[in-house]
């Protein structure tokens, strides 16, 4: 309210100055040789003491009005005997006797253009324009920037300062000792440095200077300018394409930034536990192949940036990749499949022999029409996986051509129960039809047949003619077909074989069955003496008997039999009997054991036979040494000359009837040697051949 009366009186001061000059000039003044001047410091220190001095010329006793700005501040009658009017709340100011003005204890405020206006009547008028500054010390300088936090990529970044006491006459900025200059990136503007666009590079110390005529003060800002996170750079190591199972890696990030940014690892929607942006991963599994993302953050801006890195895991196939072929299409076409279970990534199938270009993973197959030229051929898959390579072959096939199987069986019922198989090396794998006779055989009531058909079930088979028949499987595929029949047989050994051991205390027992016979079991029987008890058993032994008693009852698989505990000094009879079920097929033939033994009765009657022929043989060698004998000497009397000497010899000699020597039990030994002197004559005579007696001549009789 005081302030509002003092300018309201300021101005009717004003006015009235004013209007009293007006009167003056208007009074017809035509002489203006008045002149004033003002005089003084122009810069003053506040709190001070000053004063404008007034020089006027032309004038004795004018009227001098003070103006600061444009508000008239004090008017007075130089030398009259009235007071001046001032108009100054700040009570600072006051008119000299000449006219001058006068601060006292000047206040900041007071800084202003000060005019002094000099008039008197009839003389003239004139002013006179002085400026004064009054300044304080600069005292409390701050800096502050808005926005808060420099960021880069922000339009502008603006340092101001303040200061509670002082103003400066000169303001400076610095950027890292470097004066700042106006340019299209820095603009000063009062108390203000704005830069345009600030980056990264714009961090660093600013310095402001601050100058006026009594002080001077120098403040330093440090600016970092935050950015980041840059774009996050991923490192693996080991550095490889793919990891096996098992193995163990470390992930990496890191980025660029201010403040440094914080990384963390994001897997499968988790937040994965890391240091210093590092991952280990130990013993890494296929599950834990897939992608992982690197998140960097900047705690100071928020900004977030992420990458992410694709990680892989081979796992080799389980086993080993299985091949097949099989019918498909109504069995009009071959299908070739080739399977590898499992891995990462699924192994690459192929079948290069039928097609170079086609392939698949982990379950691959290819069709193709039938024909010979598939018969029998094999078919191989290439099975490959980056961590290894298999093979697997395959080789569709008509039915071969096969044996069908008999087994018998008794079920709980004690019914006979007969199965026949009928399986053949077929690929695709043959599907069987059954007959009998002229009858198709079909599943249901007596007859069933399995699931693959390769087995032909009767139940309650009857050993009668009806039953014992001709069952015929014919296997088919695509390929081609196999027909078999089975003629069945009751039960019946076909063939049995003994065989002692060298102390003739145990034999093996052997038998054989045709292979369509209907047996369940067998029976081993024995004639002959109890076997001996075992050791330390005390079983009495009963006495030889011929008749056949069971001593073993075996199964339908059974083909032999150890018997130990024999007596090896008596003689036992062996033989088999075949049973389906109740009914017992005709025992096998009976085989010996014992002293003699071995010898079955057609044996002991060839031998019987062969005597006779044995004895006319010896006669007929005994008849042909004679002959040859005889001979001989025949033929020595007709080719050698005989001395006559000799012939008086033979002369005396006995009966020629007489046996020779020879074979009559050899040359009998004379008193001494005889004496051939007594021979000599004039006439050569040549010498007489040695008798050389026939070889002996070895005969075996075989009993």
């Amino acid at each position: 309210m005081d302030s509002d009366m003092s300018m309201h009186a300021s101005y009717a001061f004003k006015h009235t100055c004013w209007g009293i000059l007006l009167l003056f000039l208007a009074a017809g003044v035509a002489d203006c040789s008045v002149v004033v001047t003002v005089s003084g410091p122009h810069v003053v220190k506040v709190g001070s003491s000053v004063t404008l001095n007034v020089s006027i010329t032309g004038a004795t006793r004018p009227t001098i009005v003070w103006e600061m700005g444009e508000i008239p501040v004090v008017t007075w009658a130089l030398g009259s005997g009235s007071p001046p009017a001032i108009s100054d709340p700040g009570g600072v100011l006051s008119i000299e006797r000449d006219g001058s003005l006068s601060f006292h204890n000047v206040l900041l405020n007071y800084s202003a253009t000060y005019t002094v206006s000099v008039v008197e009547l009839g003389v003239g008028s004139n002013t006179s324009a002085f400026t004064l500054q009054v300044f304080d010390d600069i005292r409390n300088v701050s800096v502050s920037t808005e926005p808060a936090k420099a960021v880069e990529g922000t339009s502008t970044l603006t340092l101001a300062y303040s200061s509670l006491q002082g103003e400066a006459t000169e303001v400076k900025w610095f950027f890292n000792s470097a004066e700042i200059k106006n340019s299209a990136h820095y603009v000063i503007s009062g108390n203000s440095l704005t830069i345009r666009g600030p980056t990264r590079n714009d961090t660093g110390r600013y310095t402001l200077v601050l100058k006026n005529p009594f002080s001077s003060e120098t403040i330093h800002k440090n600016i970092s300018v935050l950015y980041g996170p840059e774009r996050p750079v991923l490192e693996v190591h080991p550095p490889k394409a793919f990891f096996v199972s098992g193995e163990s890696l470390v992930l990496s990030c890191h980025a660029d930034g201010d403040p440094s940014p914080i990384a963390s690892w994001v897997f499968g929607g988790l937040t994965l536990p890391a240091q210093a942006g590092m991952l280990n991963l130990t013993n890494i599994q296929s599950s834990q192949a897939g992608v992982y993302t690197c998140v960097m953050l900047n705690n100071e801006t928020g900004d977030r940036l992420e990458k992410n890195i694709t990680i892989q895991v081979y796992e080799s196939p389980s086993g080993d990749p299985m091949c097949s072929v099989m019918g498909v299409n109504g069995n009009q076409d071959l299908q070739y499949r080739c399977q590898w279970a499992g891995g990462t990534p699924e192994a690459q199938l192929s079948f290069p022999v039928l097609n170079a270009t086609s392939s698949g993973s982990g379950d691959f197959n290819l069709t193709r029409k039938p024909s010979q030229d598939l018969n029998g051929k094999e078919v191989t898959c290439i099975a490959s996986h980056p961590l290894l390579q298999r093979n697997c072959s395959v080789t569709a096939r008509g039915p071969a051509d096969f044996l069908p199987l008999v087994s018998s069986m008794v079920d709980t019922d004690g019914k006979l129960v007969i199965t026949i198989a009928c399986a053949s090396t077929s690929l695709p794998v043959a599907t069987v039809t059954w007959s009998k006779g002229n009858q198709i055989l079909t599943s249901g009531g007596r007859y069933q047949i399995s699931s693959n058909t390769t087995l032909l079930y009767i139940n309650d088979f009857r050993l009668n003619s009806t039953e014992l028949d001709t069952y015929t499987c014919n296997a088919v595929n695509i390929l081609g077909s196999q027909k078999n029949d089975v003629a069945m047989l009751g039960p019946t050994v076909s063939d049995t074989g003994l065989f002692p051991n060298q102390e003739g205390t145990m034999v093996t027992l052997t038998w054989e069955t045709p292979r369509t016979s209907v047996i369940t079991g067998f029976e081993v029987q024995m004639t002959g003496p109890d076997l001996l008890p075992s050791p330390g058993g005390r079983r009495r032994r009963k006495r030889a008997t011929n008749e056949f008693r069971t001593i073993e009852l075996k199964p339908s698989s059974a083909r032999s039999t150890d018997i130990s505990w024999l007596d090896p000094k008596a003689t036992y009879r062996f033989r088999v009997i075949p049973a389906a079920g109740g009914t017992r097929g005709q025992p096998s033939k009976e085989l010996r054991a014992g002293p003699g033994g071995g010898l079955s009765g057609p044996a002991i009657a060839g031998i019987a036979a062969g005597i006779p022929c044995g004895i006319l043989l010896i006669l007929i060698i005994i008849a042909l040494i004679i002959l040859c004998v005889v001979c001989r000497r025949k033929r020595r009397q007709t080719r050698y000359p005989v001395s006559r000497a000799v012939e008086k010899a033979v002369a005396t000699q006995p009966n020629l009837n007489t046996p020779h020597t020879l074979l009559t039990g050899g040359l009998k030994t004379s008193a001494g040697p005889p004496d051939y002197s007594a021979h000599q004559v004039s006439e050569r005579s040549s010498t007489l051949p040695s008798v050389v007696s026939p070889p002996p001549v070895r005969m075996a009789t075989t009993v």
